[in-house]
């Protein structure tokens, strides 16, 4: 039988926040250029495995700000989450499951009940 666990709403709401914020920088990432600084491309076929890469314009100052200000609240969000002070009222393999349970639970943490999965 899965355990379940009482999250406090703050907590849950903290862990969404972070699946989000990390979901959007996730996509920023994959849309920008793979280079924050303008480039040229270059071909490397010397190594395992041939790497590619076009000329990169470089990211603009509004994306670098972007990207940034993405990355400090996923830190800050990050850092609330695992710092939770519902973390001290568990021990050892308790604890485990539960943050686990956290962050794999299906609406993102959510899981009204708090179920933790099997």
């Amino acid at each position: 039988m899965a355990a379940t666990y009482d999250f406090p709403s703050d907590l849950l709401a903290g862990q969404e926040e972070l699946h989000q914020v990390r979901a959007e920088l996730s996509a920023l990432l994959k849309r920008l250029p793979w280079s924050v600084e303008p480039l040229d491309g270059f071909s490397d076929d010397n190594g395992w495995r041939k790497i590619e890469r076009p000329a990169s314009p470089g990211w603009t100052e509004d994306e670098q700000a972007e990207v940034e200000k993405l990355r400090r609240r996923e830190h800050e969000l990050a850092v609330f989450v695992s710092t939770h002070r519902y973390w001290a009222e568990l021990t050892g393999s308790d604890r485990v499951h539960a943050r686990s349970a956290l962050k794999h639970s299906p609406e993102g943490a959510d899981g009204a009940d708090g179920e933790a999965s099997p």
